[in-house]
């Protein structure tokens, strides 16, 4: 890592003494990350992941970020201000904003001890996401630009957060496509959970576990409005499929419901969720099984729950297999829509970002449809205001959760 830049000046354009790189097509539209097909290949070799500005095909300056001709999106746009330098100043300025907006503006250190201090895109640092789990930092790099910085991010969050043990680690997808190796470095803590504490709820959280940076944060604020709906309709008993670390079943469990299943194929999240329900003292039956014939099974026995939360996993990353997810959603949530008690509460999700909330409300009328059930929607909400997104990066928002009633 010795070529790893710690600070950069110099003359040039807006201060800048980057190599320069050219777009071979017109930029129709205005988006940080920019295809390899669209980009010249520069004549001198640039080492992957390294900063650059970049210019129009016509010459003029488009901004300065973080070039990989290896991987499919060549530009990653930092800056579009001419007189913006990248340096460790910047990058320091950009952590401190998003701490600001998550600490001061959104006062989430009043409810939590864990949430997402930087979104990619969303807070203007493409390729870096970072979550905080209480005194731990958990930092991702989804790019070989990102990973080139890593000084740079380490020195800007431990300013923010200088008590805090920093865990980093690179993305397996991302690795191999931008050609980069960041092997997940020594779990804090002994490789002991961590417990955080999230509005009347606690957890465990195993940092460098299966999970990508070890909880989901994302769901914080729709996991308390399930438990306010579960205490409004005194939903006694609750399924909860793909229930990864059993926050919906926590959150049940601390607002009435007694009767609570947990379901989930991994045996890793199935040992998570039944430690964080006795860490809440939640009773309920956690349960290792393939969703598919587990609802085929208790369809078939009668059986039904007052209340339902679908969550499963990422399904893809392509947009070329979106129409394969959208089956795999009609047929989960069809058989789910079929164990809802009429009148019953459901909540379906979805945190694939390549297909839009349109297509996921369009499968869920589809699934209804051959559930022979009507579904009454009643919210659609997404992540937390700790996972911002830029109107011209509508990827980022990539959470969708239907809160239903089932009639």
């Amino acid at each position: 890592m010795n070529d790893v830049p710690r600070k950069r000046r110099g003359g040039g354009h807006g201060g800048s003494s980057l190599p320069v790189v050219r777009l071979k097509s017109e930029r129709k539209y205005v988006h940080p990350l920019i295809f390899q097909k669209m980009v010249e290949r520069p004549g001198e070799r640039i080492v992957p992941g390294s900063l650059v500005e970049v210019h129009g095909v016509d010459g003029e300056f488009i901004g300065r970020g973080m070039l990989n001709m290896q991987a499919p999106m060549a530009i990653r746009l930092l800056s579009e201000k001419p007189d913006e330098v990248i340096d460790a100043h910047w990058l320091a300025e950009k952590v401190a904003d998003a701490v600001r907006l998550r600490r001061d503006i959104y006062r989430l250190d009043a409810v939590t001890d864990s949430y997402r201090v930087i979104h990619a895109e969303g807070d203007g640092l493409s390729g870096l996401i970072v979550d905080r789990f209480g005194d731990v930092l958990v930092v991702c790099f989804y790019s070989a630009g990102m990973w080139r910085l890593q000084h740079w991010v380490f020195d800007a969050l431990l300013t923010q957060f200088p008590d805090a043990q920093i865990f980093a680690f690179g993305d397996d997808n991302a690795q191999k496509q931008e050609g980069f190796d960041c092997p997940p470095g020594r779990a804090p803590h002994g490789g002991k959970p961590v417990t955080i504490n999230e509005h009347d709820a606690k957890f465990f959280v195993q940092i460098g576990g299966k999970h990508k940076t070890g909880f989901f944060c994302d769901q914080r604020d729709n996991r308390k409005r399930w438990g306010e709906l579960i205490a409004a309709t005194r939903s006694s008993s609750m399924l909860d499929l793909c229930c990864n670390s059993g926050g919906f079943a926590v959150y049940s469990g601390l607002n009435g419901a007694t009767d609570i299943t947990g379901v989930d194929l991994d045996e890793e999240a199935v040992d998570f969720a039944t430690r964080n329900l006795r860490l809440n003292n939640v009773k309920a039956k956690v349960t290792q099984a393939d969703i598919f014939p587990w609802l085929r099974e208790a369809q078939e026995a009668g059986k039904r729950w007052d209340a339902v939360v679908l969550d499963p996993a990422k399904m893809t990353r392509s947009r070329d297999e979106v129409i394969d997810a959208l089956k795999k959603y009609l047929d989960m949530n069809k058989l789910a829509l079929g164990v809802v008690k009429p009148g019953g509460l459901f909540l379906t999700c979805s945190c694939t970002g390549v297909v839009s909330e349109e297509q996921f409300l369009d499968m869920l009328r589809r699934a209804a449809f051959y559930a022979g059930r009507e579904v009454q929607v009643l919210e659609v909400r997404g992540a937390g205001p700790d996972h911002p997104w830029l109107a011209h990066v509508n990827e980022s928002r990539y959470l969708k959760a239907v809160f239903c009633r089932v009639l």
